[in-house]
Parts: structure tokens; sequence; C-alpha cells
């Protein structure tokens, strides 16, 4: 299996990009992992929130294929422990996924065509986070997720 994150607009602070290599590199040990960046909409001044979130769309789903199991990180999203979310990334392994595929959306959050389209959706948290923020905690816990399913000491409960 696969996994890919799909995120709305590039990482500029600093200690962002680091945290996220940090866990990239972690992750590589595991399973094949990328990030794929969509650039930020410009001239947003003049679309409305659901133009936006429309054309965002149009670019998330552009980068699917029709195989690709969709997870739209989301704050509506199904919430799990990080024992859980292992759980669910080992379910997805055994039940032959060939691509997973998260996604981060832009602003507003995600268009309708895009929640038709996922398979599922997860929260990280009730709280709201930057959508840069998000992806560091992300691949954070997908390291720790494959910590646990190894049994590795990473983990504690």
């Amino acid at each position: 299996m696969k996994i890919s994150l799909i995120a709305v607009g590039k990482t500029e602070d600093k200690y962002l990009i680091e945290g996220i290599e940090k866990y990239l590199n972690r992750l590589k040990h595991y399973i094949g992992f990328n990030i794929s960046i969509i650039p930020e909409l410009k001239n947003t001044k003049n679309l409305t929130e659901a133009q936006q979130k429309s054309k965002e769309a149009e670019l998330i789903l552009k980068q699917l294929n029709n195989s690709d199991v969709l997870v739209l990180l989301d704050e509506k999203g199904k919430k799990y422990t990080s024992v859980q979310f292992s759980q669910y990334i080992n379910k997805q392994m055994i039940g032959s996924v060939q691509h997973l595929v998260f996604v981060i959306g832009g602003p507003y959050g995600f268009d309708d065509s895009v929640y038709k389209r996922a398979n599922s959706s997860v929260s990280l948290s009730d709280m709201t986070f930057s959508h840069q923020m998000v992806r560091l905690f992300f691949v954070e816990q997908l390291y720790r997720a494959f910590t646990i399913l190894k049994n590795e000491p990473y983990h504690h409960e």
C-alpha cells in the first residue's frame, strides 16, 4: 500500500517544515508516503467561499485515480485514538487498498463534490488548527500508527 497526503497551499513556517521532514524520514522505513501540494488559489477576493471550494475541488479530484481510497481530514470526521487510527490503517492494508489518500482542504473546507467522492473522513481533534499545523500532526500520527502496529516503544499507553 502507498499513502499520500494532498494539501492546499504550501507550508512556509520553518519549524513546521522541519517537523514534517523529521516524520517523513521516519515514515519511509514503514511505507511509501508522499505529500502533494496544491497551490493556493490566486485572486480569491472576487470569489465566494463556494467558488473557492469548487475550484479547489477540481484541483483535488484531478489528482485522484478511480481506485484511490479517499479520506478527508475534516472536523466533522470520525474521531480515533492513536491505537484506533493504527487499526484503521492496518485494516486498509489488510483490505488490499493500493493507494490511501488523505486530503487537507482549503480554508473553507471541502466542496460537496469532494465529500461525495470521499470514502471516509477523519477528525484529528475537536479543536481547530491551522492547515499548516495539521500536516505536522497528521504525519506524526501516521508515524505513531506504524510504530504501534510494529509494537515499537514510541507510543505509551
